[in-house]
């Protein structure tokens, strides 16, 4: 099978859709290695490091006409390539249904509240059309939990959505490394305001308050997140790489992601495969993904917040249960399951189109 995949989130390499395309295009390539994988976009990208032969790139509009990339250019470039499936890894699919289309749909954070995603209105006003028009052969989400939402909120049979978890990459393992001369927490990911950035720095002022114990922020900041004045134990990282990110990951008293709403949350895991002790809010996919291993409080609550970040603080031995879960629950997920489960949506598709 030759399948298309969308190589645009690639263009946003420190993204959580980015990752998603990099690891799931690699998995697919080594899992079906009699497949060809091309990642098609009409922007530059860097293809993902370590890709097996199999997987290639394309793109790039030949005349004025391909430049309307969504409705001309890529079912040429499709046509070009004996495509058989394409895979939208970022809302989107050719508005052209030559052949059989899957679209990922990682979250309704862009429709349950607008000012989370300031750049989102294109996808708002275009992902229901291609959804509802049957543009979209199949949608894969990324949590049972926002597979039941996308069949309410899009009015969709259940038996066109397909649940399959994502992954951490390889470099997420615990590491044999010192404890930190300064014990800290760690929040990982985006900086916008879906987060609940400002409240968990709240949280941590009162916790961690004459213990020396430094939160560190670790990701980009979009231009709608919030900003933090410079305070003694409050770090922001920026941007890390993977590898730094993972001896972040094993070092921390406690892994700290207090989000409103998400649709897998990637960090969690990522923290779990390092043996963290990871402390998140009761949203749903983030308690479907954690499966027990990670102790929850309400998004909202600070006092609550503050106890937990007090208990990490002040009891010794207190992480280490919470360490030995996450290590266990982290063997649930790998990029090879993800590609194979994948790979069956596609089979699917490929049967119901045109009928």
């Amino acid at each position: 099978m030759r399948i298309g995949l969308d190589g645009t989130p690639l263009t946003v390499p420190a993204d959580g859709t980015a990752r998603y395309t990099a690891e799931l295009s690699r998995a697919l390539a080594r899992e079906f290695p009699e497949d060809e994988i091309v990642l098609l976009s009409d922007q530059p990208f860097a293809p993902p490091p370590d890709s097996p032969g199999n997987l290639r790139v394309g793109g790039s509009p030949r005349n004025w006409l391909e430049r309307r990339w969504w409705s001309y250019g890529l079912p040429r470039e499709m046509l070009r390539r004996h495509v058989d499936i394409f895979h939208g890894t970022g809302f989107s699919v050719p508005y052209l249904t030559l052949r059989p289309s899957v679209v990922s749909i990682h979250d309704l954070s862009p429709w349950r509240d607008p000012a989370w995603h300031s750049a989102a209105d294109r996808v708002r006003r275009r992902t229901p059309l291609l959804v509802r028009l049957g543009l979209a052969t199949m949608v894969i989400t990324d949590t049972e939990a926002i597979r039941r939402e996308v069949c309410e909120h899009f009015h969709l049979p259940s038996a066109r959505v397909a649940a399959v978890r994502l992954a951490a990459a390889d470099v997420f393992r615990p590491l044999p490394q010192p404890p930190s001369p300064v014990p800290y927490f760690l929040f990982a990911g985006a900086i916008e305001p879906r987060k609940n950035l400002v409240m968990l720095v709240d949280a941590w002022r009162r916790a961690a308050r004459g213990s020396g114990v430094e939160l560190l922020l670790a990701g980009r900041r979009r231009d709608d997140g919030p900003r933090f004045q410079a305070e003694p134990g409050l770090r922001l990282l920026g941007e890390v790489d993977d590898e730094e990110l993972a001896r972040l990951y094993n070092g921390a008293l406690a892994v700290v992601y207090p989000s409103l709403y998400e649709g897998f949350g990637l960090p969690v895991v990522e923290a779990m495969s390092c043996g963290a002790a990871v402390v998140t809010s009761c949203d749903h996919a983030l308690v479907e993904v954690c499966g027990g291993a990670a102790l929850h409080v309400e998004a909202t609550d600070v006092r609550g917040w503050e106890d937990a970040m007090r208990a990490f603080v002040q009891k010794p031995g207190f992480a280490d249960e919470w360490r030995q879960r996450a290590l266990t629950r982290a063997r649930d997920f790998s990029w090879a399951r993800t590609a194979r489960l994948t790979r069956e949506v596609y089979d699917e598709a490929r049967r119901r189109f045109g009928n």
